[in-house]
């Protein structure tokens, strides 16, 4: 199996055991964001060709990597952004609301 992908699952595995484990929301939205470029290393070290050459260059049409994964990893890593930094915010609320950023004392404090 190739290193990349590798590594990539183990750090799948070290966001979910922290996703897991955390009782602070900023450190479970931060999990996810490992989570998050973990998969975007996987899918990007399936879609990698051996010896392939960028897209915009003019010669051999043969061996030119596939721009797709690319373009649609950097759209992830966009949406991804946008949904940590709204992530963040409604956690700041949060904090206003019960002063604490601990799930399980606002679950006491809610239920």
């Amino acid at each position: 199996m190739d290193f990349r992908i590798i590594m990539s699952l183990l750090t799948v595995a070290l966001g979910l055991y922290g996703l897991a484990m955390s009782k602070n929301i900023i450190k479970s939205i931060i999990c996810l964001q490992i989570m998050e470029s973990a998969i975007v290393l996987l899918y990007l070290s399936f879609a990698d060709k051996k010896n392939g050459i960028s897209p915009i260059h003019p010669g051999n049409l043969t061996n030119m990597v596939d721009p797709l994964p690319q373009a649609l990893m950097i759209t992830t890593i966009i949406i991804g952004s946008a949904i940590s930094a709204l992530a963040l915010m409604i956690s700041i609320k949060i904090y206003h609301h019960y002063e604490t950023l601990n799930w399980q004392e606002i679950m006491e404090k809610d239920g």
